[in-house]
């Protein structure tokens, strides 16, 4: 068995859902599992429709959910002639239920309404997406991650029962391929032991293409993109950017870690465990190679990658006492960084300073000034870049530090980080 993951991109649209379509009908005699998000910018529209309800906004409610069943409907007019063709009616139920929970009673929890919300864009496009391959003359299913996916009750971020799921995607999932080549399931979204919907959180759907291939023990997962692989760095940055056409999962993860718009570790984790390898290939190029992520580190080496985080800022803290950065000034700071939220892209410390780089669009800076200034001398720089290079030689160094100051660098054997402002 193999696991198929289709974003909203590469089903925003009528074309793009024939394209799915001709892509699977190049596997057959295969059995596939199918992850399918959300079609184009549903999750998005969906996240909108639940500040509207909460804010008691019912025209703007009204709105949005009809524009919404508008853009879904329009798509399903272009792939099936038949207008009495049961995705209509099906498609329209669920949209009338959506409506229908405008006069129902708002539950406390708004990250419970969130996911049985948002997850309305994947039940619907996925319903899209296996009648289409069935009119195709694909074999397919329908497959409801509400019964497969248990997780616990942590709304938008629910953590996966790992022994729980397997059984049921055993139970009821592996079976049905007697009964067809194709099963398509909904990314993002999982269940809780009293059958309440949840959703995974960040790169969620790509994560349920990893929880679908462990519990399956599938031969491999590929993730269909609007790029041909995983490049060496962002063409929005960097001209003749290369592909990379095999890493290993622990290289993947690294990037990720630094910021790369790679595979999420969540979603690594599962396949790296049972070795199972993950495809990035583009659906624009279904026959090109793409970039294969297995467990051999042999390649890692061989091309520099490239990642940047844009609009910094540095701050720098240094006790008013003059006592040195030990352990207890460490954890106070920590301390204090945890009640702003704050998520830290690199530190460094000397004995009268610790500095920390941040997301300046994230953090607030007068919050952390408030919170510092009691204990601290608080600085801070604005307008930073942060540049990580993977596997970095002299040369790469160069290049990216050309017109540009280096305010800090850190150096490992494998790995070059850099803050630098422009000249």
């Amino acid at each position: 068995m193999k696991v198929f993951k289709f974003g909203g991109a590469s089903v925003k649209d009528a074309a793009a859902v024939r394209n799915v379509a001709e892509i699977i009908s190049l596997f057959k005699g295969d059995k596939i599992g199918v992850v399918v998000s959300a079609m184009g910018k549903t999750t998005n529209a969906l996240e909108l429709i639940v500040d509207a309800l909460y804010n008691r906004k019912k025209s703007n409610f009204d709105e949005l959910v009809a524009e919404r069943k508008d853009f879904h409907i329009e798509i399903i007019s272009e792939l099936f002639t038949n207008k009495n063709h049961s995705i209509f009616s099906e498609i329209t139920t669920e949209f009338e239920q959506l409506s229908n929970m405008y006069n129902a009673r708002i539950p406390d929890n708004y990250n419970y309404e969130y996911d049985q919300i948002v997850s309305l864009g994947e039940v619907i496009s996925t319903k899209i997406v296996s009648a289409y391959l069935n009119e195709c003359n694909i074999p397919s299913a329908w497959a409801d991650a509400r019964l497969l996916i248990r997780t616990n009750n942590k709304y938008r971020e629910g953590e996966v029962d790992w022994n729980k799921t397997e059984g049921l995607f055993k139970e009821n999932f592996l079976p049905e391929f007697e009964n067809c080549d194709v099963q398509v399931v909904q990314g993002f979204i999982g269940h809780t032991s009293e059958g309440l919907t949840t959703t995974l959180g960040r790169e969620g759907s790509d994560y349920t293409a990893g929880i679908m291939a462990f519990c399956c023990d599938a031969e491999s997962v590929t993730i269909w993109k609007d790029v041909p692989g995983m490049l060496n760095a962002d063409p929005k940055w960097f001209d003749n950017t290369i592909k990379l056409n095999s890493i290993s999962f622990h290289e993947a993860i690294e990037l990720s870690y630094y910021g790369a718009s790679v595979i999420h570790p969540k979603t690594l984790k599962p396949l790296q465990n049972k070795n199972i390898p993950l495809y990035v290939k583009s659906f624009i190029e279904p026959h090109a190679s793409g970039t294969v992520i297995q467990s051999s580190t042999s390649e890692d080496h061989l091309i520099p990658s490239f990642i940047f985080k844009m609009n910094q800022v540095l701050f720098s803290f240094t006790p008013k006492d003059f006592s040195f950065i030990v352990e207890k000034n460490l954890s106070d700071i920590f301390s204090r960084l945890a009640t702003a939220d704050a998520k830290i892209n690199l530190m460094q410390n000397s004995a009268l300073n610790f500095s920390i780089l941040l997301d300046e669009e994230k953090v607030n800076i007068e919050e952390i000034q408030n919170l510092f200034e009691d204990t601290y001398k608080v600085r801070y720089n604005q307008g930073l870049e942060l540049v990580t290079v993977r596997h970095y030689d002299q040369e790469t160094l160069d290049r990216v530090t050309t017109d540009k100051d280096i305010i800090l660098q850190q150096k490992t054997r494998e790995t070059a980080r850099l803050i630098v402002k422009q000249k």
